[in-house]
């Protein structure tokens, strides 16, 4: 069996997912603990929980986590702490299975999907492979700058990537820029870190970035899965469309915030003064380890190795920058950073930075030559926090290149 993952989830991690079984036929409510996967509405009848004035058991049958993800966070601690109870008197071995004999599904239902571009690394990187010059978007100073994706194609970790269909220019030297419509020739990955939304924020009202905390259940690692030569023609002069809405995948384990708590590192300071909405004297970010991988013809090479604090908005500058206009968000909405990437070429996200949008390739550990993702390719991405000494993580976030669907 592949490596589960299973020092991730220690008993200080105390994901949310959902899962089922043959044992355990409809999707429901679930934590893992090593690789013992805890179904949690059989774990709520207990006293210990019962203890909780919430009605847990129910809310742990339904098949998403939005209901739990919006209750406050003093009932979601208690519920965090019983479970460890539960573990540490081996009473949660009753409702537990091996992680083996069990299917994860996405963990939330998912109405809306924001994806940001918070690192001043990507913004810059990108601008270079795409237009030749190293500059900021106008407005990165002031606020990140983010679209509204598609959250139909977002799928759960481990489902396949269909090369998608499109038009794109074929060659950028030919004076007419002649436009063909066909496969993908620019399939890239981009690797990223998003919140999930827990309390809703009302539409009509705006947050202030210093209190978004409150909003956000946890988070999730994201490959935001990009068709470059398609996105290139489309974003003149508007956003991402077909490039981006194909695919984006997510790990199916929800690491909240609690968990996460002491791993809290200060963000980089500010370059310029923001509106006050946006200050946030305690600006943090989070102690993440990401590593991105390639495995071509069952040889893997590392392509990525990139710390979460390079990124200079946060969560909660996002959150705000989102509300302030009369926006609302729900349960269950994702917000997603953008490209992680640090200074350095071994911090590159993604290949349009890493290639230099496939102008420059790099060799990879079976010798052949990586400029975009060629079919049979798996990309998989890991998120460790801290040293992962403590056991808390966030597992893989995978998926295999399949060729374009015929026509």
């Amino acid at each position: 069996m592949a490596d589960s993952y299973a020092s991730h989830f220690g008993i200080n991690n105390i994901p949310y997912g959902i899962a089922s079984s043959s044992k355990r036929t409809a999707p429901q409510c679930a934590t893992r603990i090593g690789d013992d996967i805890i179904f949690l509405a059989e774990l709520a009848e207990y006293d210990s929980f019962k203890a909780i004035s919430t009605p847990l058991s129910s809310i742990f049958r339904e098949t998403t986590l939005n209901t739990f993800a919006a209750l406050s966070k003093d009932i979601q601690s208690k519920v965090r702490v019983a479970i460890q109870e539960a573990h540490k008197s081996n009473l949660s071995k009753k409702c537990s299975e091996s992680v083996k004999d069990v299917k994860l599904h996405l963990p939330v239902h998912i109405g809306d999907f924001t994806d940001y571009s918070a690192s001043v690394n990507h913004v810059l990187n990108a601008s270079e492979a795409v237009r030749g010059i190293r500059e900021y978007p106008p407005a990165f100073h002031k606020y990140p700058v983010g679209y509204a994706g598609r959250c139909s194609s977002i799928t759960v970790s481990g489902a396949p990537v269909r090369r998608p269909l499109g038009q794109f220019i074929e060659d950028y030297t030919v004076p007419k820029n002649n436009i063909i419509f066909g496969p993908s020739r620019g399939l890239d990955y981009e690797l990223e870190v998003a919140a999930v939304i827990g309390k809703p924020v009302e539409s009509g009202t705006y947050l202030n970035a210093k209190d978004a905390d409150e909003h956000i259940f946890g988070l999730v690692l994201l490959n935001d899965w990009s068709a470059r030569d398609i996105q290139g023609l489309e974003m003149n002069p508007l956003g991402p469309f077909n490039g981006k809405n194909f695919m984006t995948s997510i790990t199916p384990w929800i690491v909240t915030l609690e968990a996460l708590k002491p791993f809290e590192i200060p963000a980089p300071p500010r370059m310029q003064p923001v509106a006050e909405f946006m200050d946030d004297p305690k600006s943090i970010n989070y102690n993440i380890q990401l590593e991105g991988q390639v495995l071509r013809n069952g040889t893997q090479s590392t392509t990525c190795k990139v710390g979460f604090e390079t990124m200079y908005w946060t969560f909660r500058h996002m959150i705000a920058h989102h509300t302030i206009g009369g926006c609302g968000l729900r349960s269950g909405d994702l917000v997603a950073s953008g490209t992680v990437s640090g200074d350095q070429k071994h911090e590159h996200g993604c290949l349009l930075e890493l290639t230099n949008n496939g102008k420059v390739p790099i060799t990879l550990s079976d010798e052949s030559e990586l400029r975009f993702l060629e079919d049979g390719d798996e990309v998989r991405y890991i998120g460790v926090v801290g040293d992962g000494s403590v056991g808390v993580g966030f597992g893989e976030c995978v998926g295999v290149v399949k060729p374009a669907r015929q026509l």
